[in-house]
């Protein structure tokens, strides 16, 4: 007779467990093929189970091919492989928890203190009241209607481009966007990326095959001729606001580039990352917008105005490639969840968007100047040289020191502070990178400015 310890089933179900010490006999060999196993009402007795209960486990057994029924006479053991004990596998490594610093300067953020999250949450409601049914609805491939028109209105009331929301696709954020991307490019096309530039723009197209030529900037942006000697058929480029230098591309770069693009049949993907934080004069026209020849994707988050765990993206696709993209990648799914697109899409159109941007502008110009005035007043002040564009939630910082960065990295990780550095960026070393910081200073409270420079003083003591 079958015995088994109910008493240390823990918190499975009676005919769970059961069935699970069953299974196990009968892969271990214990139960050989052809056996015939108890009744279900002795096996019941025996363990002072329910009929029921053995019924069940009986019942999974069975279902899954380990026993079979012969007809008047019972369950019998089907013949299985049997299998060695499993080997004991180690526990997988926990995490490294994330490391409180007393002082981050690397980590690009936004304040969420600043974001209207009563706002958002009343729209939330709001979808969830009036049209709870539309977020059972299968969302359409390239996003919701309403949310790629309200894009389309934005994107032509405030940075003057003309894009039909048919033209655009939503996904979930930047790095899914550059997958795609890749994708409707082809696995022949070679891509420029700009040098020093982010690094996670080379990884992921690096990581699906793509050849990445890293193009150096001068004071201008990417170099035209460069780009050219490069072999690129793809250029991926932030004209508007360059992270990490803070470079921006002047009119007559932008119309060689677009030269170069149509002369050689090939495309510009123009990221615009944080332009829509410019705290002097008016937005810089995009790329796009002077592009007679359909050479450009443009493309743009909502990680920098609204929140990085806001995995909200579009792009703008050329006619042509729009056609392409139908032919051949149709078939993706929309990986914006439903409700996120129509709480955007009332956001976007009822004018909260716009007037959330005009705060953080407020705000971050607020803030950017007494950060700079901090570093200005700072004891080290003499040793330092600051390039900024007056946009964006980042500055460079040049440091006159006889140390190396890894070495100036290492102090400070030892006094709680961490830095980011220009030369992290780059992926053909340059000296002319060494000692320059990338201060992200987003998530730094004027309140906190003492403190920041006293220890920033002592990691930059000779």
């Amino acid at each position: 007779m079958l015995t088994y310890a109910m008493e240390q089933r823990g918190d499975l179900s009676l005919y769970e467990y059961l069935y699970r010490c069953i299974r196990r006999d009968i892969l271990s060999g214990a139960l050989a093929a052809g056996e015939r196993l108890p009744s279900k009402r002795a096996l019941a007795e025996h363990l002072h189970l329910s009929v029921i209960t053995v019924e069940g486990a009986y019942a999974q057994l069975e279902a899954e091919g380990y026993v079979h029924t012969l007809p008047r006479r019972g369950f019998f053991v089907s013949p299985v492989e049997r299998t060695a004990p499993a080997p004991t596998v180690p526990a997988p490594a926990a995490e490294p928890e994330e490391r409180a610093w007393r002082l981050d300067l690397k980590r690009n953020r936004v304040d969420m203190a600043r974001f209207p999250v009563s706002t958002w949450a009343r729209l939330t409601r709001r979808v969830l009241s009036e049209d709870g049914a539309a977020l059972l609805r299968p969302v359409p491939h390239q996003g919701l209607p309403a949310l790629r028109q309200a894009i389309a209105d934005d994107l032509r009331h405030f940075r003057g481009m003309a894009a039909d929301p048919a033209q655009i696709l939503v996904g979930a954020g930047a790095e899914y966007l550059y997958l795609l991307l890749a994708q409707l490019l082809g696995r022949e096309a070679v891509v420029a990326v700009e040098d020093p530039g982010y690094p996670k723009i080379r990884q992921v197209y690096g990581s699906l095959g793509l050849p990445c030529r890293p193009v150096p900037l001068d004071g201008q942006g990417m170099d035209p001729a460069a780009l050219a000697a490069s072999g690129a058929s793809v250029a991926h480029l932030s004209p508007n606001h360059h992270y990490p230098t803070g470079l921006v591309t002047p009119i007559a770069r932008r119309q060689a580039l677009l030269r170069w693009a149509e002369d050689t049949g090939g495309y510009l993907i123009e990221d615009d990352y944080d332009s829509e934080l410019r705290f002097t004069g008016r937005p810089i026209p995009t790329l796009q917008s002077i592009d007679r020849g359909g050479r450009v994707l443009y493309m743009n988050t909502f990680s920098q105005t609204i929140s990085p765990s806001m995995r909200l993206g579009f792009v703008v696709l050329p006619p042509a490639l729009l056609a392409e993209y139908r032919r051949r990648l149709d078939f993706y799914a929309c990986t914006v969840p439903a409700l996120e697109q129509h709480v955007l899409a009332l956001f976007l159109s009822e004018g909260h968007y716009e007037r959330h941007l005009a705060r953080m502008r407020k705000e971050y110009r607020l803030r950017r100047g007494a950060v700079l005035a901090a570093f200005r007043a700072s004891p080290f002040a003499h040793r330092i040289a600051i390039s900024e564009q007056g946009a964006g939630l980042h500055f460079l910082l040049r440091l006159e020191t006889g140390r190396s960065d890894e070495a100036l990295r290492q102090r400070a990780e030892g006094l709680g502070v961490r830095l980011g550095f220009l030369s992290e960026y780059a992926a053909v070393p340059d000296g002319a990178h060494a000692h320059t910081l990338v201060v992200n200073y987003g998530g730094l409270e004027p309140a906190a400015l003492p403190e920041a420079m006293a220890l920033l003083a002592e990691v930059f003591a000779e």
